[in-house]
């Protein structure tokens, strides 16, 4: 596969990520060191990398330590299970925004990565393709939101098991409350999801809250999830 690393003359997306990463602090966990030394080296990361590490333990020490924005991990790591490192950490320290690469492309360990909590989920497959599902999680994640690509949705919704009592929680919600649901699982920003539905921020923050609170869960990431996973009909993939 020929990687779309730096078009000639693009340098566009060096600006973006810079920009979507300001003010941010990361700490990266990677199995495989020179994934991880070549991530940390990358112009727009490494002023704001505050630890590059290979175990999970050491990634919960440096979260301990640094209390960072964000968590960029693997699955494979030397010690330790990236999906198990995300679930630690968003209990360790919630305001991190967790993102995981899989290597493995399985409806399964999507699941996984879903039930763990991790606020991003894409594969290894996507890196150097075109625009790429890293410069899009960023975004997305920026402000709160949830960045699952549609192979990540369809392959979840695929294999939930029914749930009836979390398909009635759902049903149980307004028509309003189910389109903002529905934007949440694409990873929208209140901002964006207020744009598209033309009614304003502090609504959509109502919705939101609303959501969060009729179906029990912790916060929006844990909406989008339950909504991907059990949703079937009610919140159809994009």
């Amino acid at each position: 596969m020929d990687l779309n690393l730096q078009p000639r003359g693009d340098r566009g997306r060096l600006k973006e990520v810079e920009a979507l990463l300001a003010g941010s602090s990361i700490v990266a966990c990677m199995g495989d060191r020179l994934t991880l030394a070549s991530f940390g080296m990358a112009v727009p990361i490494w002023s704001h990398l505050r630890a590059a590490v290979t175990t999970a333990e050491e990634a919960l020490e440096r979260v301990r330590e640094h209390n960072p924005d964000l968590l960029i991990a693997t699955e494979d790591l030397e010690q330790g299970y990236g999906i198990a490192l995300v679930q630690a950490v968003e209990r360790l320290h919630p305001p991190t925004r967790t993102l995981i690469f899989l290597r493995r492309e399985n409806p399964l360990v999507v699941n996984e990565a879903l039930e763990a909590g991790a606020d991003g989920v894409m594969f290894v497959s996507s890196i150097g393709q075109a625009r790429g599902d890293f410069l899009k999680a960023l975004e997305c994640t920026r402000d709160g939101g949830v960045y699952y690509p549609e192979v990540v949705r369809e392959m979840a919704r695929e294999s939930s098991p029914q749930d009836a009592a979390t398909q009635k929680l759902l049903q149980d919600l307004s028509e309003r409350e189910l389109d903002v649901l529905k934007a949440l699982t694409t990873g929208l920003s209140n901002r964006e999801i207020a744009e598209h539905l033309v009614v304003s921020s502090e609504t959509v923050k109502s919705h939101v809250s609303a959501i969060i609170g009729k179906l029990g869960v912790r916060d929006r990431t844990q909406a989008a999830i339950m909504a991907i996973r059990h949703g079937g009909q009610l919140i159809p993939s994009s």
